[in-house]
């Protein structure tokens, strides 16, 4: 019976610190990254991964938003030292407009506020995310502070970790 016990309270341990160290999963519940990631799909986290580095270009990475929201899943487009604009909805690091053959416009014939933007060089420390679905993501380009000034970079200490697909 001891042993029963042992082994079940070991299981329990285990399990434990799978969840709160290496993985948990994350359930997708918006369309911002579809076609992607579909709405109602379930997804492990690598929470371990950025103990030992940064996330990098075209990372699918989970973090909290800064409402303290959790399970937020977007795309690394840039990371620190980058110089991030976007015109006409095209991404354009450091200058070089980039082809993104993931992403999908659902509203492609209009321009909508963050489709023309200067968001300027990425701080160390942080980096700018998007949805794949870009008319449909609350992202980088659209976040703001209290007073209402832009913040489009996510401080690298919100990032849970990378999607495992």
């Amino acid at each position: 019976m001891r042993r029963l016990f042992f082994l079940l309270a070991l299981g329990a341990f285990g399990a434990a610190v799978f969840r709160v160290f290496l993985f948990e999963n994350v359930v997708i519940a918006s369309a911002s990254m579809e076609p992607t990631l579909p709405v109602g799909r379930t997804y492990w986290v690598n929470k371990a991964i950025y103990r030992w580095g940064a996330p990098q270009r075209g990372e699918l990475i989970v973090f909290r938003g800064a409402d303290g929201q959790k399970g937020m899943v977007k795309r690394v487009v840039a990371v620190a030292g980058d110089t991030v604009r976007f015109k006409d909805k095209e991404l354009y690091l450091n200058g070089v407009r980039q082809l993104e053959s993931y992403v999908r416009y659902t509203r492609a014939g209009e321009i909508l506020v963050g489709d023309n933007l200067d968001l300027g060089v990425v701080p160390p420390g942080h980096v700018v995310v998007l949805g794949d679905n870009r008319d449909e993501s609350g992202d980088s380009r659209d976040w703001k502070d209290a007073d209402g000034d832009r913040t489009p970079f996510l401080p690298l200490d919100r990032v849970n970790g990378r999607l495992v697909r």
